[in-house]
């Protein structure tokens, strides 16, 4: 994917965060966008901001709302998205939310919410969608993150969403090859959306204290994922200091642990503050 002029690109949770930061990219290289959430006045307004980008008064942009942890639902709306715009050249699954708690306080019902939408979602929009891709080829970018590569204390049923993510596109990438379909993965760090934000009030000091640095804007991410698709990079990490850790991971994951083990005790260590 060297030029996506002309391209069609479905964004799924391109209503706000990375999805819309990468469909206003898109739309400045030319491309035709397609963006899916289940909110219709933030689809409405983020496609305003996206007809704004577009470089030809020629591009399409278009949205629909869409619950994609509802598979009939999702298999409705972008059957229907694919006879009406066009199948998709390139597909970007980037609907997903978090709500770190500590593995106790998880309930069964977050746990399910959290795999239907960030693991089952990406699942049901690609069974939809790649029959319509088979015929021309394409791309299929799945948004994973950071923490599906890497445990993090808080995160237990982001994390386990997450790595589900991972090794459901190293298993696509197999699959869907011989049809000249790519399949990619992006695995951002702690990111500044609406989405971080909501995760940030019940986020516990370990998690807080693990994580550290400060969280990449959406435009940078996006930005690292355009140039992922280009050079076709199964794994997209933005961020050299993101990439060292996973290699460390990788390579050395007692050292890894040992680092957050040494974090989590020694906040742990720190008297509770009164009430």
């Amino acid at each position: 994917m060297k030029d996506f002029n002309g391209c069609i690109v479905y964004l799924v949770g391109g209503s706000s965060g990375i999805g819309l930061a990468a469909a206003k990219l898109l739309a400045a290289r030319g491309a035709h966008v397609m963006i899916f959430a289940r909110n219709r006045e933030r689809l409405e307004a983020a496609g305003k901001e996206i007809q704004g980008r577009v470089r030809d008064a020629g591009q399409r942009v278009s949205f629909a709302a869409m619950d994609v942890s509802d598979p009939e639902q999702t298999r409705s709306v972008l059957s229907a998205a694919a006879a009406e715009f066009g199948a998709p050249h390139v597909l970007i699954n980037a609907a997903g939310r978090a709500y770190p708690r500590r593995f106790q306080d998880v309930t069964p019902a977050q746990f399910f919410e959290t795999l239907a939408i960030n693991l089952h979602g990406i699942w049901h929009a690609v069974q939809t969608l790649a029959p319509h891709m088979k015929a021309q080829g394409g791309l299929i970018v799945n948004v994973a993150s950071l923490a599906g590569l890497i445990g993090v204390f808080g995160y237990t049923d982001y994390c386990a969403s997450k790595f589900g993510v991972v090794g459901l596109s190293e298993a696509l990438r197999s699959e869907l090859k011989p049809s000249n379909i790519r399949v990619l993965v992006l695995c951002p760090p702690d990111t500044d959306t609406p989405g971080f934000q909501e995760e940030n009030k019940t986020k516990p000091i370990e998690t807080r204290a693990v994580s550290g640095g400060t969280a990449m804007r959406p435009e940078a991410v996006a930005e690292a994922l355009v140039r992922g698709m280009e050079k076709e990079r199964f794994l997209i990490i933005p961020g050299l200091g993101n990439r060292l850790a996973y290699l460390v991971k990788r390579l050395w994951p007692g050292l890894i642990f040992g680092v957050m083990d040494r974090t989590i005790r020694k906040v742990q260590s720190r008297p509770t503050p009164a009430p």
